[in-house]
C-alpha cells in the first residue's frame, strides 16, 4: 500500500497541476488521459505503487463538460411535452389500478426518476431491433410510452394488472403474459443485469459465426442503483470487459434510494459504482449534476464547489431533495463562506430548483452520444443522479423514504400534478382519471412516429416465431437405438452420441450452441473441442499444451461451444441468450446446457423461471444426477431433488432416461416441438456417469417413453403373486435386479416399467383429474399412468435416485397399492452400492418392499416377510436416512 505524504512542496505540485490544466487546454482531455495512464504505466514500471483511487477521492461531477456537450437535435418543447403526456398516464395507470382494488400495486416513483433516461434514448438512440432490458419498476412508463407510439390502447392501460379474463397488462416485463411486447423478463432484481451481458455476448458470438451481420445493434440495461447490491448485477461484469462487449450499455438510475430507505447513506453508491466498472475495465459516464449547476461550477475558481459535491454523503442529498431552499444554502453552501458568496446573488426557490443530472435532457443526450462514439472496444455503464419520485412532489412522496411504496395519490396531488404538466384534462374525483392521448394529427403524434421511423420502427414487439427447421427422423438416430453389446456406458455417454449425431445434421450442426461450465471432460465431451471449437473473441493467441493430441483444446473466433469456466449463471444466461435467438435475432438455435446437476435449478432457480417466462427453447442436460451416482463426491455434490424443481416451471418437460434408445427418442422429440412446432417449451433431461449395458429399443415404447411410462420387462408368466416395479435412471437396473430375486426367493413374478417422467405422469394425471371433476355429467378419463397400470395385477413399488416426493406424485393416479422408495436425506460420499443400502433403493430394498406389499394385501404371510428382511439383509433399526 502507498504511504500517505504531506504535501512537502506544494509550489512543486501546482506546478504538475499548472501544467496539466495547460496541456488539457492546449491538445483535450484525450491527450491528457494518454499521457497521464503512460507516466502511470511508466511509473509502475520502475515499482512505484499507485494505488486506484478511492470512492471518497472520485470527483463526483459529470464526466461531460459544458463545453463538450453536442448540440440537442430535438424538438425540446415537442419532447417536453410528449414527456409531460408520458408522465401523466403512467400514474394515471397506477392510480386506477389501486382505486379498483388497493391490493393490485403498483409503483409511481420509479419512473417518475428515470423517465428523461428512457424518453431520450427512445427518442434519438434505441434502434427498432435493439435488445432492451427495462427496469420492471419502471413498466407503467414503458406502457405510456407504447399508448402513445400506438401499441396499446386505452382499455389495456385500464388494466394495468388485470390480466383475468381481461386483455390487461402485466405488473412487471413478462414474456409469457404479452408475448407481443416484452422481449425480457427483468424481475426479480438483478436478473437483467447479468442476462444483459450473455445477450451483448451471444450478438457477437452469431457475427462472428457469419450468422447474422453486424449492423451496430445494442443491448441496453436500465436498472437501479439498489439492485446493483444483487450479486447477479454485478457478478459478471467483468466478463462484459474481457468480451469487448462495446455493444453493451448499462444505465443505472441511482436515485439513492431503495424500499425501505437510502442505498448508502453514509456514502456514495455512484463513486462506489464508478470505482467497480473502471475496475472491471468499463466506459464510465457520469451523469450528476444539470445544466442549473454549469455556471456554478464555472465560477467556483477555489475548487471548493467540488470538494463539496464530493463530501456530501448519500442520505444528505436525500434530504437536500425534501427540502427548501434556505436549508439547502445554509447546510449544502453554508459550510464554507466562499460557497455562500458563490450564490448570494441566486434565491431560495432558484438554490431548490438546482436538479439532479438525470432529468436534464441535454446532459443525458450528451451521454449517450458519447457513448455510441466511443470505439475502444469496452462496454459502457452510464450513472445517472436522479430523485426517487421526481415531479411527484414531495407530499406525494418524492425524495422520501417510503418513495417506492407510493402508489396512491390524494385528489389534490393529483390536481397539483396535472397542473404541473399542463395536462388538458378535467376530473372531479379519484373515480373518473381520464388518461390522455393527443389527436393523431398532433404535433407530438406526428413527432413520435418520426422519430420512431427514423430508428427502425416501433419500440415495443417481440418475435414469436421463426423460421420451422427440418428435424431428422428418429431413424438418423439409429445406432443409439441398438444393444450397446459387450460394451457399457453411461447415459452421459448416450447423451453424447445423440448430440454428435445432431451435429452431424447440416440443417441443425451449425445450429447447436453446446454450453459447459468446464466440466466437458467430466461429461467426455472433450472431442467436440478440436472438431467444433470453443468460441472465444479474440480466437487463440497461444498453442495449447495439449495441441499434439487429437482433443487438443482449440479456441476459435468461430468456435461453436462456449465454455464458461466454473459460472453457473453465466451459464444459463448463455443459454437463454440461444435459446430466444429465435426471438431476438430470427435466427433458431439449439441450446444444449450440460452440468452437474446439483448446480443447476437448485443453484440458478430464478434464471430458470425467468427463461421460462420468456419462453426460451433448448435442453438443459443435467449430469451426474441422482444421489447415488455420484459416489465419492459426495453432500453437496448429490442430487436427489432437482428434477422435483423442473416440474415447478410449467413450460419445462423433464425426464429422466435410463437408456440410451430413451434419450435419442426424448431428445429428437424436444427438436420436433421446438424447432419444427416452435412450441415455447424447454427440456430438462438428467444423465449418469455409471456405466452399464444398453439394450435395444422395445417395439412401440416411443409412446410410452415421452409420456413417461412404458412397460421394459413384462413377466407373461401365469401367477397369482404379481407385484408391479417401477423406477428411472440409475436406479432402474436395481429394480431389474430385485425382479429376479424375488422370482428366484418366492416365486413372484414381477413387470418392470421404465418411468421416463413421474413429472409428466404427474402432470397428466393432474390435468386429467380436473376435467373429471369439471365434467361430472360425462363419462371419466384416465390418466396415462392408470392407462398402463390397468390390468397388471399386484402391488406397485416405485424407485428412483431422487426424494420420493418425485414418485409420490402419482399416487392418486396408481389403481394399486402403491409404495415408494426414494433418497431423501444429506448425500455423502462412499461407493454407489454402499450409498443405494444406505438410502434403502438398492435391489434387496426393492425386493423386501415388494414382498411386503404382498403381505400387506394378504397374498402373503407375515414370515414371508421377515424371511425376506433376513435374505436381503434389512436393519429394521438403522436409522431412517432422512436423519443421517
Amino acid at each position: 500500500m502507498a504511504k500517505e505524504h504531506n504535501d512537502i512542496n506544494p509550489q512543486e505540485t501546482q506546478e504538475w497541476i499548472d501544467a496539466l490544466d495547460a496541456l488539457i487546454q492546449v491538445n483535450g482531455k484525450e491527450r491528457a488521459e494518454y499521457i497521464i495512464n503512460s507516466l502511470m504505466q511508466a511509473a509502475r514500471e520502475r515499482g512505484a505503487n499507485l494505488p486506484m483511487l478511492l470512492d471518497q477521492q472520485l470527483p463526483y461531477v459529470n464526466t461531460i463538460s459544458e463545453d463538450e456537450q453536442p448540440s440537442y437535435p430535438g424538438n425540446r418543447e415537442i419532447e417536453k411535452r410528449i414527456g409531460q403526456i408520458m408522465r401523466w398516464n403512467a400514474v394515471c395507470m397506477v392510480l386506477k389500478a389501486t382505486h379498483i382494488a388497493k391490493e393490485l400495486g403498483g409503483h409511481l416513483a420509479t419512473f417518475a426518476s428515470s423517465s428523461v433516461l428512457y424518453s431520450v434514448a427512445e427518442n434519438h438512440f434505441m434502434k427498432a431491433d435493439d435488445l432492451i432490458f427495462y427496469q420492471g419498476h419502471a413498466s407503467p412508463g414503458m406502457y405510456s410510452r407504447a399508448f402513445i407510439e400506438g401499441t396499446l390502447s386505452e382499455e389495456q392501460l385500464s388494466h394495468f394488472r388485470q390480466e383475468v379474463g381481461v386483455d390487461g397488462l402485466s405488473s412487471y416485463p413478462h414474456p409469457w403474459l404479452m408475448p407481443e411486447f416484452w422481449q425480457f423478463a427483468t424481475v426479480s432484481m438483478g436478473l437483467g443485469p447479468i442476462q444483459a451481458i450473455y445477450q451483448a455476448r451471444f450478438l457477437k458470438y452469431l457475427q462472428h459465426r457469419e450468422m447474422i451481420e453486424d449492423t451496430g445493434r445494442r443491448v441496453w440495461c436500465y436498472c437501479g442503483d439498489g439492485e446493483m447490491d444483487e450479486p447477479e448485477s454485478l457478478g459478471a461484469i467483468h466478463i462484459a470487459a474481457k468480451e469487448k462487449l462495446d455493444n453493451l450499455c448499462f444505465v443505472i438510475n441511482c436515485n439513492l434510494q431503495r424500499l425501505d430507505g437510502p442505498v448508502r447513506g453514509n456514502a456514495s453508491i455512484v463513486r462506489e459504482l464508478e470505482s467497480v466498472f473502471t475496475g472491471a475495465g468499463w466506459n464510465v459516464i457520469k451523469v450528476l449534476w444539470s445544466s442549473d449547476w454549469d455556471q456554478l461550477l464555472a465560477k467556483d475558481k477555489s475548487g471548493l464547489l467540488m470538494k463539496r459535491l464530493a463530501e456530501v454523503v448519500d442520505g444528505e442529498y436525500q434530504t437536500y431533495s425534501v427540502k427548501d431552499g434556505a436549508y439547502i444554502r445554509e447546510h449544502f453552501f453554508g459550510k464554507y463562506p466562499e460557497l455562500l458568496a458563490l450564490v448570494e446573488d441566486m434565491s431560495d426557490a432558484e438554490l431548490a430548483s438546482l436538479r439532479r443530472g438525470g432529468h436534464d435532457v441535454f446532459k443525458v443526450y450528451a451521454a449517450y452520444d458519447r457513448m455510441q462514439k466511443l470505439n475502444n472496444g469496452r462496454p459502457t455503464v452510464i450513472l445517472t443522479h436522479t430523485v426517487k419520485g421526481f415531479g411527484l412532489g414531495v407530499s406525494a412522496g418524492e425524495g422520501r423514504n417510503v418513495a417506492h411504496n407510493t402508489k396512491v395519490m390524494t385528489l389534490e396531488e393529483l390536481q397539483a400534478f396535472r397542473d404541473k404538466h399542463e395536462i388538458p384534462v378535467k376530473f372531479n374525483s379519484l373515480d373518473d382519471i381520464p388518461f390522455y392521448l393527443p389527436p393523431k394529427d398532433s404535433d407530438e403524434i406526428r413527432y413520435v412516429q418520426e422519430r420512431r421511423h427514423a430508428l427502425g420502427g416501433p419500440l415495443f414487439h417481440r418475435r414469436q416465431a421463426s423460421k420451422p427447421l427440418n428435424v431428422p427422423p428418429l431413424s438418423a438416430f439409429a445406432k443409439q437405438l441398438e444393444d450397446s453389446g459387450d460394451r457399457e456406458i453411461s447415459s452421459t455417454m448416450a447423451f453424447v452420441r445423440v448430440l454428435n449425431t445432431i451435429f452431424r445434421d447440416k440443417e441443425l450442426g451449425p445450429r447447436v450452441v453446446t454450453i459447459v461450465p468446464d466440466e466437458s471432460r467430466t461429461f467426455g465431451m472433450e472431442g467436440l473441442f478440436r472438431q467444433y471449437g470453443i468460441y472465444s473473441v479474440v480466437g487463440q493467441l497461444y498453442e495449447p499444451e495439449d495441441k499434439e493430441q487429437v482433443m487438443y483444446y482449440k479456441e476459435s473466433q468461430t468456435g461453436q461451444i462456449f465454455e464458461e469456466g466454473l459460472n453457473e449463471a453465466g451459464a444459463m444466461c448463455s443459454w437463454i441468450a440461444a435459446g430466444t435467438s429465435y426471438s431476438t435475432n430470427d435466427v433458431p438455435m439449439i441450446p444444449f446446457y450440460i452440468y452437474y446437476s446439483m448446480f443447476g435449478f437448485q443453484r440458478t432457480g430464478d434464471l430458470a423461471w425467468a427463461a421460462g417466462d420468456m419462453r426460451a427453447r433448448g435442453f438443459l442436460i443435467g449430469g451426474t444426477a441422482g444421489r447415488t451416482t455420484l459416489a465419492g463426491e459426495g453432500l453437496q455434490h448429490q442430487d436427489g431433488h432437482n428434477i422435483i424443481f423442473a416440474a415447478t416451471i410449467p413450460n419445462c418437460i423433464s425426464y429422466d432416461p435410463t437408456y440410451s434408445y430413451e434419450m435419442a427418442v426424448i431428445v429428437r422429440e424436444g427438436l420436433r416441438r421446438m424447432c419444427e412446432e416452435q412450441e415455447s417449451v424447454f427440456y430438462y433431461i438428467t444423465a449418469m456417469n455409471e456405466n452399464y449395458h444398453h439394450p435395444a429399443m422395445p417395439e412401440s415404447s416411443e409412446e410410452g417413453i415421452l409420456k413417461g411410462l412404458y412397460l421394459l420387462n413384462e413377466n407373461k408368466t401365469r401367477s397369482k403373486l404379481k407385484v408391479q416395479l417401477l423406477s428411472s435412471g440409475a436406479i432402474l437396473n436395481e429394480a431389474i435386479k430385485a425382479a429376479a430375486m424375488i422370482e428366484k426367493d418366492f416365486s413372484v413374478k414381477a413387470n418392470v416399467w421404465s418411468a421416463t417422467s413421474f413429472n409428466e405422469l404427474a402432470r397428466d394425471g393432474r390435468d386429467v383429474a380436473r376435467w373429471n371433476h369439471l365434467n361430472p355429467d360425462k363419462k371419466p378419463r384416465l390418466s396415462y399412468a392408470e392407462q398402463c397400470l390397468k390390468g397388471h395385477e399386484g402391488p406397485v413399488i416405485a424407485a428412483t435416485d431422487y426424494i420420493k416426493a418425485y414418485a409420490d406424485q402419482i399416487r392418486e393416479f396408481v389403481p394399486a397399492y402403491y409404495v415408494v422408495l426414494g433418497t431423501d436425506g444429506f448425500g455423502r460420499s462412499d461407493t454407489r452400492q454402499k450409498l443405494r443400502q444406505h438410502f434403502e433403493v438398492n435391489a434387496n430394498y426393492i425386493a423386501y418392499h415388494a414382498i411386503k406389499a404382498l403381505v400387506d394385501e394378504g397374498k402373503l404371510d407375515v414370515k414371508d416377510a421377515l424371511k425376506a428382511r433376513k435374505l436381503y439383509s434389512i436393519d429394521p433399526d438403522k436409522l431412517n436416512p432422512l436423519y443421517a
